[in-house]
């Protein structure tokens, strides 16, 4: 909407600065659920009321401003008293205060509440639905004027005549906040929790399997790449559940990897390093007592103290990671299941900077590759939304597995492969893939289900039969 000069001076009613306003455009910019709402908006201001929001859940001290505002910024001035005196206002501040993200995405919550509110009180009110529509009315005759040509005397018209409307429409939507305040607080509180959820979901995708590191991993990422993939989970109902099982098997997988180290150190005997983690305790009694403490140094600095050996028999090596995973049809019901594991695996690569490899397969094949598994934003909104669907192929995925392995990155590399289906391989391909496995020493964990393993025996080196990804034999896939 085009407003007259007057107006468009300062749009706000907090004690917004340059950098509020620079910021929040560039927030809107980057996201597209501002825009949306701002297009869906009820209310002819109701970007500037988006700014507003914003700045009330981002700024320090956000305050409503003193100075007296235009008759067509009092509706949002309104509103805004009415957002801020909220009783859990204070508590959500806490949530968004000089966070990016979470204002961003509290806005967008806020946006879409106040708009569900605003458009249920004109279902119940015919003279309040009148009201909204003269001021559509006007919006729209002003859109098609150029105010700025206008004589003064016309301008002037116009202004008083929104003026007058936007006063009336004022002292209606006062009322009504009075009289129906606990319904708009109930959708405060409904915004915010979403919020919440969408920012720890956020948090499940994008960390690593290392305990409460998720914040950390999130700072690491673009804003702009932030706001696109939670707004992505916030209206995406398969985001979320890939971001809530993601982060239940990362949690699963630091467990195993923290189980398999302790479970070496127990089993693996004693050498000679200087590694503090695995430093025996008599050596650490040396380093305490005054008159051992220098030969303890001396022998550290040497690389020659007792500490415990880590080599426990494992049926994985610690190369690049393979996933072969099955996407026929019948693995639909469980694609959230098996994207949330794939990301799992894929923390563990990126915790330990070792290259990672995807290979989905149902008739036909797709194969990603992740550098040290480093996902971006648009890769994991890509998986996500990709299914194969088809019927079920081993020799083709096995046939790339191979063809990967071939690369310089690839060596040592091991595969774990994945399906649900069965399939018959020529005893040509097995001689084959057999034989490249042991010149290339590379070993395969098969997870299988709900079906016969007949045929995986036959190029796995371990099988293990599971119901879904939910269940303790699949997560051996974590201990590699």
């Amino acid at each position: 909407m085009k407003y007259p000069k007057s107006y468009t001076d300062n749009l706000s009613v907090l004690n917004t600065d340059s950098f509020d306003k620079r910021r929040f455009k560039e927030v809107f910019e980057m996201s597209p659920g501002l825009q949306k709402i701002r297009g869906e908006g009820v209310l002819p201001m109701f970007e500037p009321l988006l700014a507003d929001i914003w700045a009330s859940l981002y700024k320090m001290k956000p305050e409503i401003t003193e100075r007296e505002v235009d008759n067509v910024l009092k509706v949002n001035k309104s509103l805004m008293e009415r957002i801020m005196k909220d009783e859990y206002f204070v508590n959500y501040r806490n949530f968004t205060r000089l966070d990016d993200l979470s204002s961003a995405l509290a806005t967008v919550k806020f946006g879409e509440r106040m708009n569900q509110w605003l458009a249920e009180q004109k279902k119940e009110d015919e003279n309040f639905q009148k009201q909204i529509h003269e001021l559509h009315t006007i919006q729209r005759k002003y859109e098609k004027q150029e105010w700025q040509e206008n004589t003064k005397k016309g301008t002037r018209v116009s202004e008083e005549n929104f003026t007058e409307v936007m006063t009336k429409f004022n002292e209606k939507l006062q009322w009504m906040l009075q009289n129906n305040s606990h319904s708009l607080s109930q959708a405060l509180a409904q915004a915010m929790q979403e919020t919440k959820q969408v920012k720890n979901s956020l948090m499940s995708l994008l960390g690593g399997y290392s305990a409460g590191n998720g914040d950390a991993e999130l700072k690491k990422i673009p804003l702009r790449d932030q706001i696109l993939l939670a707004e992505k989970i916030a209206s995406n109902k398969k985001m979320k559940e890939i971001a809530d099982w993601s982060g239940r098997f990362k949690q699963i997988a630091r467990n195993k990897q923290k189980f398999k180290q302790s479970d070496s150190i127990e089993r693996s005997g004693i050498t000679l390093g200087n590694d503090v983690e695995r430093l025996l305790p008599i050596e650490l009694g040396l380093y305490i007592h005054p008159l051992t403490k220098n030969d303890f140094l001396r022998r550290f600095v040497e690389g020659q103290t007792m500490q415990y050996e880590q080599k426990g028999q494992e049926v994985l090596g610690k190369g690049p990671i393979i996933l072969c995973l099955d996407q026929s049809g019948s693995m639909q019901t469980l694609d959230a299941q098996s994207k949330g594991f794939t990301l799992a695996l894929m923390s563990i690569a990126r915790k330990q900077r070792r290259n990672f490899c995807l290979i989905l397969f149902s008739t036909s094949t797709q194969i990603l590759t992740f550098e040290k598994g480093k996902i971006k934003s648009s890769d994991m909104i890509n998986l996500a939304q990709t299914f194969l669907g088809g019927g079920t192929n081993f020799a083709l995925p096995l046939d790339r597995a191979l063809n990967v392995i071939n690369g310089s990155r690839f060596k040592h590399a091991d595969i774990v492969f994945v399906t649900d289906g069965e399939d018959r391989v020529t005893a040509s391909f097995l001689e084959v893939f057999n034989r490249k496995k042991k010149e290339k020493n590379f070993k395969v964990l098969s997870l299988v289900l709900g079906c016969s393993i007949d045929t995986v025996e036959q190029f796995a080196d371990k099988v293990i039969k599971i119901k879904d990804f939910d269940e303790e034999g699949s997560f051996t896939a974590f201990e590699i």
